[in-house]
């Protein structure tokens, strides 16, 4: 029988053994979660550029004070209605001229107004300046969008948990409240709170907590059923931790994408609503602006001052696209399998 040669383990050489420590790394660097959303996020151009232009509304809307050249309140009524003024440059359209019977005339020099003065939008019809109170107004909105939005979050997602949760006849019993909510209008509840209560943001966020969380309570509940089947909940339960702390390590933040999506629907809805409440003139009283109280009073005046109205309905459509097209965003970063 041949006998296998006895050959000194010197001899033997792995091939490209230079090269097997870089062959052995991950072609990608590891990232967890978050880092993989935030990746996500930021490489759908849409949502950032949705994202900067609500970064640069909300911080005017914050440092509204130091930003808005004029009290928004400040009533003039001999420069009522002057046009948009861009300091001394001559640019179509601020500039300070007005159409006055087929003739282009100097607003601001028929109305007295000093030479120094200009408004960069305009005037209303007491002589306010539109640019302050478009600022304030945007504000007054935004703070009607964080109030609905925490009422969502205090409201809807402890509800939509429990429910959820517990199953059986609690939830039978639960839905069938949401259920008799939901059918209730938005309007019927906002009539009547102003019934009790006197119009004003009070009002609006008290129509809105009533009926408001409902859909995030739905979309809790329903990611809550899946969730509590899954293994890493069951051996909790079998552990014997208690329900309170299963939801706060496990089930919140899993379910965190869901409501960081749903809040970023919540927010324009909440606006447009308190826009249609003020600009059927029972929303935000007056002589505080908000972008429907600008809408409404814009739209008397629009034949002949279109500017009026133009600047607050571009606004609020920016917030609206905006909002709604960042949404859309953090729902493909957060589940990507989302849009096959």
């Amino acid at each position: 029988m041949e006998q296998i040669p006895n050959v000194p383990k010197e001899k033997f050489k792995l091939i490209h053994d230079e090269n097997n420590n870089e062959q052995e790394k991950l072609g990608t660097p590891s990232l967890t979660y978050l880092q993989d959303v935030r990746r996500r996020l930021f490489s759908n151009k849409v949502a950032v550029v949705c994202l900067t232009l609500l970064s640069i509304i909300v911080l005017i809307s914050i440092f509204a004070p130091l930003v808005a050249p004029h009290n928004p309140n400040a009533q003039q009524v001999t420069l009522s209605n002057l046009p948009p003024k861009l300091g001394n440059l001559n640019i179509p359209g601020f500039n300070g001229y007005q159409n006055m019977g087929g003739k282009m005339v100097d607003a601001y020099k028929q109305a007295g107004a000093p030479k120094n003065a200009f408004y960069l939008l305009g005037t209303d019809y007491l002589g306010r300046d539109l640019l302050s109170r478009i600022i304030y107004g945007t504000r007054l909105s935004l703070i009607v969008a964080i109030l609905a939005t925490l009422v969502d979050l205090i409201i809807g997602v402890p509800y939509g948990i429990v429910s959820g949760w517990k199953g059986g006849r609690t939830d039978t019993i639960m839905q069938r409240i949401v259920e008799i909510v939901s059918s209730v209008p938005n309007l019927i509840v906002v009539i009547l709170m102003m019934i009790i209560l006197k119009p004003g943001l009070g009002s609006i966020v008290i129509a809105i907590a009533i009926t408001g969380w409902v859909t995030m309570a739905r979309l809790i509940r329903a990611q809550t059923f899946q969730l509590k089947e899954q293994e890493y909940v069951l051996a909790a339960r079998t552990l014997g931790e208690s329900s309170t702390k299963i939801a706060t390590k496990h089930l919140i933040p899993n379910l965190s994408s869901t409501i960081i999506i749903q809040t970023m629907f919540t927010i324009p809805n909440a606006i447009f609503f308190e826009a249609f409440l003020s600009f059927i003139g029972i929303g935000i009283p007056a002589p505080n602006a908000s972008l429907g109280t600008l809408l409404s009073d814009g739209q008397k005046a629009f034949r002949f001052l279109p500017y009026q109205m133009w600047a607050p309905a571009i606004i609020l459509s920016i917030i609206m696209i905006a909002t709604n097209l960042l949404g859309d965003g953090l729902r493909d970063a957060f589940d990507p399998q989302s849009d096959d």
